[in-house]
C-alpha cells in the first residue's frame, strides 16, 4: 500500500525552519537558498492542507499544528538518520548496539570497563542511553538493557550480573556532634531519598530490626549520583549500594555511619528481547559483561 508521505526534502526544510524559526537560517544550515526553503514549506503546507507557520511582524512562529508536527517529524528524522548511519558504517557480523543503562551504574561501574570491550570488538558501535523507568523494547530503539529489579519482565531473556549490599553513608562532618550507638540513631537524621527506590530506607531499617517512623521523608533525588553528591555536601544520611561509593569511602569523603550492610532483594540483570537471542552484537556483549561480572566480587 502506498504511504501518504510528503517529500523528504520538504520535511528536512520544515525541521530546520521549525528549529531556527527562520527560513534564512534554515537555508544556511541546509546549504540551499532561502527561496528553496520557502518553496518546500509552501508545498508541504499544501500537501497537509493547513498552515505550519504564522508570519507575525517579520517573525516566524509555529502554529499549534506546526509545533506538534515538528516534534513528531524530528523524532522520525532522528531515527532515520541513526538507522542510515548504522547501516553505512557496519555490516555482516558487526553492527550498532543500543544499550539502556542506569545512569550511576553506567558511569561508576560499566563505562570504566568498556575499553576492553571496544578493543576486543572494534566493529561494534556501542550506544549508551540512560533509562530510569521501565520501558517497552517494542516501542524504543533499544537492543539490550541493564535492569535492576526482579525477573518479572515479560518477553525478555535474563542474565544475572550481580547483587548488591546497601550501607548508610554520610559526610564525616555530619557525625562530628553525634555519637551513634546503633542503627536506630539514624532515624533522627535527614534521610536522603532516591526516587526510583522509595523503600530503600524502610528496607534497611527493617533488615537491621528497627521499626523506624517516616523513613520515606526527606529530600528526593532522581539518580544515585545526585544522592551521592547530596551526601558529600552534608545534606543528610544516604543508604547506597556499597559498590557505587567505593571511591568516596576510600578517599574518606564519605564514611559508613553504621557498618551493617544489607543485601538487596533485587539484583542487576542483562535483559533483551527473546527474539534477539541470536543477534551477534548482543551475544558478544553478553559474554563480555558476564565475564567482567565474574571478576567483580559482588553480593549474590
Amino acid at each position: 500500500m502506498r504511504r501518504i508521505l510528503p517529500s523528504l526534502v520538504a520535511l528536512q526544510c520544515f525541521d530546520a525552519a521549525a528549529r531556527e524559526l527562520s527560513f534564512t537560517r534554515a537555508a544556511e544550515e541546509l546549504n540551499v537558498t532561502q527561496s528553496a526553503v520557502s518553496r518546500q514549506i509552501r508545498l508541504l503546507e499544501e500537501f497537509l492542507g493547513r498552515a505550519l507557520f504564522h508570519r507575525i511582524k517579520q517573525r516566524l512562529v509555529l502554529t499549534e499544528a506546526g509545533e506538534a508536527y515538528a516534534r513528531d517529524i524530528r523524532d522520525v528524522l532522528d531515527k532515520a538518520e541513526a538507522a542510515t548511519l548504522a547501516l553505512m558504517a557496519y555490516s555482516g557480523t558487526s553492527g550498532a548496539l543500543n544499550l539502556a543503562i542506569l545512569p550511576t551504574f553506567g558511569s561508576r561501574w560499566l563505562v570504566p570497563r568498556l575499553g576492553s570491550f571496544t578493543t576486543r570488538y572494534p566493529e561494534i558501535q556501542l550506544n549508551l542511553l540512560t533509562r530510569l523507568k521501565p520501558f517497552d523494547f517494542a516501542k524504543e530503539e533499544i537492543d539490550v538493557a541493564i535492569h535492576f529489579g526482579d525477573t518479572s519482565w515479560p518477553g525478555v531473556e535474563y542474565h544475572w550480573l550481580m547483587g548488591e549490599e546497601t550501607v548508610p553513608v554520610c559526610a564525616p562532618s555530619l557525625l562530628e556532634d553525634h555519637v551513634l550507638t546503633g542503627p536506630a540513631d539514624l532515624a533522627g537524621f535527614t534521610l536522603l531519598q532516591q526516587t526510583t527506590r522509595p523503600q530503600a530506607w524502610l528496607d534497611w531499617f527493617e533488615a537491621v530490626g528497627v521499626q523506624a517512623q517516616n523513613t520515606g521523608k526527606g529530600p528526593r533525588f532522581e539518580q544515585f549520583y545526585m544522592v551521592i553528591q547530596a551526601a558529600l555536601a552534608g545534606l543528610g544520611m544516604a543508604v547506597l549500594p556499597l559498590f557505587l561509593v567505593q571511591e568516596e569511602l576510600v578517599s574518606g569523603r564519605l564514611v559508613v555511619a553504621i557498618n551493617h550492610p544489607v543485601k538487596s532483594r533485587n539484583a542487576y540483570y542483562l535483559v533483551y528481547p527473546k527474539s534477539k537471542h541470536d543477534a551477534y552484537p548482543i551475544q558478544v556483549f553478553r559474554d563480555w559483561i558476564l565475564g567482567e561480572c565474574e571478576l567483580t566480587p559482588m553480593s549474590r
